[in-house]
């Protein structure tokens, strides 16, 4: 069955800021010249890319954000909460594309769609997404999906886009928070002088991960030095 949608996220592995995930429906032939995993598109490539998507009628776009507040959530783990808003996301579109208008009986049980593996377990991380659906699809996941199939590079473009976007709009309130990421300089010193001055994590840093807490020792142990 040829594949009809794609799904992708962006932001598993930051401090600061929300998970996105993306999926496109489509057939593949509407999709816009130049799609690629978007790790190896420029960040205005990646805009101009995703407005595209969006703006064609032939293709429908879904997005959902995990915050870190769910991500922090100590019932669930990120593989479950990126399960759980990928199949969402289908759900959303599941009856929108070339496979489903052809006739009035044909359902949404004629769309097949790949999702990038978040699992080390390609298999199982596929019958999960299956299985969180709601919607009637036949679901592959694969690792690196994003540089096979043109649908899931779309959809790691409309992702990758959706956080950039998140990250903009905080850095705009808060200043140069970097890129979110607990190797970049520059939000580990934004993580550091926030705490100091504040005396806790903003609201959307993610307090369970090992760069959060360190940032509050540190803040905890400069503090005894001075007392």
């Amino acid at each position: 069955m040829e594949r009809s949608f794609g799904v992708d996220e962006a932001g598993r592995g930051p401090v600061l800021g929300s998970l996105f995930v993306a999926c496109v429906r489509a057939d593949p032939a509407a999709l816009p010249a130049g799609i690629d995993d978007s790790k190896r598109l420029s960040p205005g490539r990646r805009e101009a890319l995703a407005a595209d998507l969006r703006d064609d009628d032939r293709i429908a776009v879904a997005v959902r954000e995990v915050t870190p507040t769910e991500i922090d959530a100590p019932d669930t783990d990120l593989n479950a909460l990126t399960i759980e808003a990928g199949a969402a996301a289908i759900d959303s579109v599941a009856s929108v594309g070339a496979d489903a208008e052809a006739t009035a009986d044909r359902t949404a049980a004629d769309a097949a769609g790949v999702v990038d593996a978040c699992d080390t377990d390609a298999e199982r991380f596929g019958r999960r997404v299956r299985e969180a659906t709601t919607a009637d699809v036949e679901i592959t996941a694969e690792h690196g999906a994003d540089e096979k199939y043109d649908l899931v590079g779309a959809a790691s473009v409309v992702a990758k886009v959706a956080r950039d976007a998140h990250i903009g709009a905080l850095a705009d309130e808060h200043g140069p928070v970097g890129s979110g990421y607990p190797s970049d300089p520059t939000t580990r010193e934004f993580l550091a002088k926030y705490v100091r001055e504040q005396g806790d994590l903003p609201s959307f840093a993610r307090r369970s991960w090992k760069t959060s807490r360190e940032a509050l020792a540190a803040a905890e142990q400069s503090a005894l030095a001075e007392f």
